[in-house]
């Protein structure tokens, strides 16, 4: 469907360009040609999520080692705007870490 609008649009376009017409039927073509590649552009991003969908789940993925998620809820990225507050966490965090 994508291929059959892109082209159809692609040579709408193209026969007003060459025959520069100025007038009702004109309008009616670059309309018709707007449309046609709307459609080409939506079939396009639908098959692009389509598959998408189909490839499989691999699974969590791993920052290798040594490298923990940062831990943040909704309640640290309020305070990510106050820097005493940040600095605090990350203390915390630390001494959390060195007290295994």
């Amino acid at each position: 469907m994508a291929v059959v609008a892109a082209l159809a649009a692609f040579w709408l376009l193209a026969a007003l360009v060459v025959g520069r017409r100025q007038d009702l039927l004109g309008v009616a073509g670059a309309l018709l040609c707007v449309l046609l590649a709307t459609v080409a552009g939506v079939a396009v991003t639908a098959a692009r999520q389509r598959d998408a969908d189909v490839r499989p789940d691999w699974g969590p993925t791993s920052g290798g080692p040594g490298i923990e998620p940062a831990g943040l809820d909704a309640d640290t990225l309020e305070t990510l705007g106050d820097r005493d507050a940040v600095r605090a966490m990350r203390d915390r965090h630390r001494r959390d870490r060195q007290g295994r």
